[in-house]
């Protein structure tokens, strides 16, 4: 009898936008920095309506605790909300920083 092939780790996708001061305080840097050692894959980017907008995804307690992080924040930035939705999953790779949209 051969043993069943191990489930893959089950994995979270979320979009995040995130207002407030949260533009020229180095929101972007902190995101990829902080995702990425949480081992998230997914992007960051600016928003041309003053909002930063990103893609998490990977285990779903390191999504939990990356959304809970973006609350606060970089020292310099104002978070007035963040606002999640549910997203497909990019699958593996780094965590990345994107231009302005």
């Amino acid at each position: 009898m051969t043993a069943a092939a191990p489930d893959k780790a089950p994995r979270k996708a979320v979009r995040a936008w995130v207002s407030g001061r949260v533009q020229g305080v180095w929101y972007r840097g902190w995101t990829v920095e902080t995702a990425g050692a949480l081992g998230l894959s997914g992007w960051v980017r600016n928003r041309s309506d003053g909002a930063v907008e990103a893609l998490f995804a990977g285990p779903p307690d390191a999504v939990d605790r990356m959304l809970e992080a973006c609350r606060r924040g970089p020292s310099a930035a104002l978070v007035r909300d963040v606002v999640t939705e549910p997203a497909d999953d990019p699958g593996d790779g780094p965590f990345e920083q994107r231009a302005t949209v």
